[in-house]
């Protein structure tokens, strides 16, 4: 054979040769590929997916891809679940063999970011075709991909330690429990992804891919945890460490059109407009109370445990779930209305209305009494006798043992108004006078002689504001006063509620309205300033703001403290007489006599 004949025929290759070859060429130009996207996944977001980000919506990607550890504060509605979404989407495509543990404070909330990849499929046929399955139930949540990736929602408990994970996300971390963070959460990343290559003798000693933390939240206050935790990543970041912390505050949202201006100015005109919760939840910024306070943050936020309000009926009649209405008392149990009286309401610094709240209390067993605060409003501009008859059917309507008012000033003509009958035209119903149980010359006012004595008349003084004040602080320090949960955290639990889904967006609104009063009365109790003379504490709101919700709650957890000393009272003397007939000497006779 010549030598261009052996050259050609060295030249011919099988077909086994030529797709090696072509699968060779083609893997090596997905390496290339995947090394670019990798290091730029918001580009691979944007060319492979198909999905439009804004310029801070690239960085935050790019950095979750980089850094191991990741913190996300967002203002509402600025998409931090949905970047939670891209990121999942993107990373378990560009890293095969990735399992993606998602937990939040319940399952649903976690799942949210399931759904956002749900959404993402509608318009980006790449992920459809990445995806083998999407289970969304109650009770599983998980994507399983092509590639082997796999994410899932997982239950923030004990019960969910067999999970394992590359990478963690703990959406509203705030809310899920910091114990169950260290000793459960954290523990699912006990290995990191293991590629193919790694199980090569040449590759034995390559370093392995970290695992990666991510959190995202709205912020909440600096005596919580998740400050300290903020506060360690900002340090590490600074650094140089593969750490990243960041802050996205209303005005980006606004900046980009995600939230419409008139939108937030709306909310921030209304009287329910909470400066607090705002700055925790728009401005992304964490909370500090004022140094010198009468009442402490941490001792009243310890407080919030009661999960559900009560309402009147014309508040949930939608609604068929028992856990909303007003449930029959229970033996011992004792109800206290209490009423801090405005009449006009105040234009100029909007720090006057008229404020209610319901009292329940419940015996314990040694004697004493758990005071729940199970609802809460606030009415503004209302004349008197329109506020006594709003005051009287909650009064008649939630079933209570005592109505509290203050009776110096504006509250005098409401009190007139309740010792006659009144008729409520809404209804048809005539409700019977009622009459004063603790101030003879009060009660001389009602000219229904048999009306039945209800009415705690309080006249306020500064010895007994004094006292008013100390009580109440005592209450929360003991933990004997218990509040309605915050209305951020509430959102979930309300959305758990039959029938709620159907409910209007106003209906809805109407049932966090107790929560927002509640978290308004924390507002004004850790705002408030004092001052002591005389042994006498003088309590004051700073200019522009309010103390109506601390007047009347002071008020009213007075009263339940002078009926639980009554209470008590009676029950030793009733004891000590029946200890007396019990211990009546026996005389016998016997030879000798008696």
């Amino acid at each position: 054979m010549s030598q261009p004949e052996a050259v050609a025929s060295a030249m011919v290759q099988t077909d086994a040769e030529i797709i090696r070859e072509k699968h060779q060429k083609t893997m090596r130009a997905v390496a290339k590929w995947v090394s670019f996207y990798r290091a730029n996944p918001h580009r691979f977001v944007r060319d492979y997916l198909g999905v439009k980000l804004y310029p801070f919506q690239q960085i935050i990607i790019k950095e979750m891809f980089e850094k191991v550890n990741t913190v996300l504060l967002a203002c509402r509605g600025i998409g931090k679940t949905f970047l939670f979404g891209v990121f999942c989407s993107g990373y378990c495509i560009l890293y095969p063999g990735t399992t993606i543990c998602i937990a939040s404070k319940t399952r649903g909330q976690a799942a949210e970011v399931i759904d956002k990849v749900q959404l993402l499929m509608v318009e980006s046929p790449n992920l459809r075709s990445e995806i083998v399955e999407i289970k969304r139930n109650e009770r599983e949540a998980s994507i399983t991909f092509r590639n082997g990736s796999v994410v899932k929602v997982v239950t923030s408990s004990d019960n969910g330690r067999h999970n394992r994970a590359t990478v963690l996300i703990i959406d509203e971390f705030r809310m899920v429990d910091k114990n169950t963070i260290d000793t459960v959460l954290k523990k699912f990343l006990t290995s990191s992804r293991m590629p193919g290559y790694l199980r090569k003798p040449q590759y034995a000693d390559y370093p392995r891919e970290r695992t990666k933390e991510l959190y995202g939240s709205s912020c909440w206050y600096e005596s919580h945890w998740s400050y300290e935790l903020v506060k360690s990543y900002i340090s590490n970041m600074m650094r140089g460490r593969s750490y990243f912390c960041c802050s996205l505050p209303y005005q980006l949202a606004i900046k980009e059109h995600i939230l419409e201006r008139e939108r937030i100015e709306d909310d921030m005109s209304e009287s329910t407009f909470n400066s607090m919760t705002f700055t925790m939840e728009m401005e992304s910024l964490f909370w500090r109370q004022g140094e010198g306070g009468l009442y402490n943050f941490d001792d009243i936020n310890k407080t919030r445990v009661l999960e559900y309000a009560f309402y009147p009926r014309e508040e949930v009649m939608h609604v068929p779930d028992k856990r909303v209405h007003i449930p029959p008392k229970r033996p011992e149990e004792i109800r206290i209305l209490s009423a801090d009286i405005a009449l006009m309401a105040s234009t100029k610094s909007k720090n006057d209305a008229t404020s209610i709240f319901i009292n329940q209390m419940q015996p314990l067993y040694n004697g004493r009494y758990s005071k729940n605060i199970v609802y809460a409003t606030n009415n503004e501009g209302l004349r008197t006798e329109v506020q006594a008859l709003v005051i009287r059917r909650l009064f008649d309507e939630f079933d209570c043992d005592y109505l509290v008012i203050d009776v110096k000033g504006l509250g005098i003509g409401v009190v007139d108004a309740l010792m006659g009958d009144i008729y409520d035209a809404s209804s048809g119903i005539t409700y019977p006078a009622l009459s004063c149980c603790n101030d003879d010359t009060i009660a001389q006012r009602c000219a229904i002689a048999d009306a039945p004595k209800k009415i705690w008349a309080v006249q306020g003084s500064p010895e007994f504001n004094s006292q008013c004040a100390l009580a109440l602080r005592e209450e929360f320090k003991q933990g004997r006063l218990h509040l309605l949960d915050t209305d951020i955290e509430i959102e979930n639990t309300l959305r758990e509620l039959k029938g709620y889904s159907s409910l209007t967006p106003a209906e809805q609104a109407t049932l966090q309205l107790p929560y927002v009063h509640t978290t308004l009365l924390v507002k004004e109790l850790v705002d408030l300033e004092y001052e002591t003379r005389n042994n006498v504490i003088r309590v004051k709101e700073k200019p522009g703001r309010r103390k109506d919700r601390y007047s009347s709650l002071s008020y009213n957890v007075y009263v339940s403290n002078a009926v639980e000393r009554s209470l008590a009272q009676s029950t030793r003397q009733n004891i000590s007489e029946a200890r007396i007939r019990w211990r009546v000497p026996q005389l016998y006779k016997n030879k000798g006599g008696y």
